[in-house]
């Protein structure tokens, strides 16, 4: 791959690639090395790319690895600490959240796609309907309808347990 490639490359998915890794990472410091991580080794490795799928899903998935192998050198290194318990909270208030908010992830992660992905976006991406809309290559309506369908679902899903 020329410079030239690389360049239009790098330009035509930068921002769609940060967003996806934001979107995982929830920290942009985190979610800017990844990006850069990942078109370096895109770049690298570019004769891997079978064409099998579309660009942005190969840079997707260069990313996701990436993210669960920092992941998993965090977890060997010990631990990530945990927020000390508020002091306005009670303890037993900070144990109830965090258990819903594991109940809201369990139910996330069993959701399919596009749904769950377009409600990580919408939520904690805090992306528009307009630029979710972009990285789908779909219309801002079809994004708002994926997220209302999306929510219903978690709704759904939440009252079952």
């Amino acid at each position: 791959m020329n410079s030239e490639a690389c360049e239009k490359l790098y330009n035509a998915y930068c921002m769609r690639v940060f967003s996806y890794a934001m979107t995982m990472a929830g920290d942009r410091h985190l979610a800017e090395e990844i990006t850069q991580e990942t078109f370096f080794r895109a770049f690298k490795t570019q004769n891997s790319f079978r064409g099998d799928s579309d660009e942005i899903t190969w840079l997707c998935a260069i990313a996701k690895n990436l993210f669960n192998d920092e992941k998993r050198r965090q977890g060997r290194a010990g631990a990530m600490p945990e927020d000390a318990v508020s002091r306005e909270k009670g303890v037993e208030q900070t144990a109830v959240e965090r258990d819903a908010s594991f109940r809201v992830h369990q139910a996330l992660h069993a959701m399919e796609e596009p749904y769950r992905e377009v409600f990580e976006l919408r939520v904690f991406g805090e992306l528009s309907f307009q630029q979710i809309g972009q990285i789908f290559a779909r219309t801002e309506n079809w994004a708002r309808v994926t997220f209302h369908r999306a929510r219903m679902k978690l709704k759904e899903r939440m009252g079952e347990e």
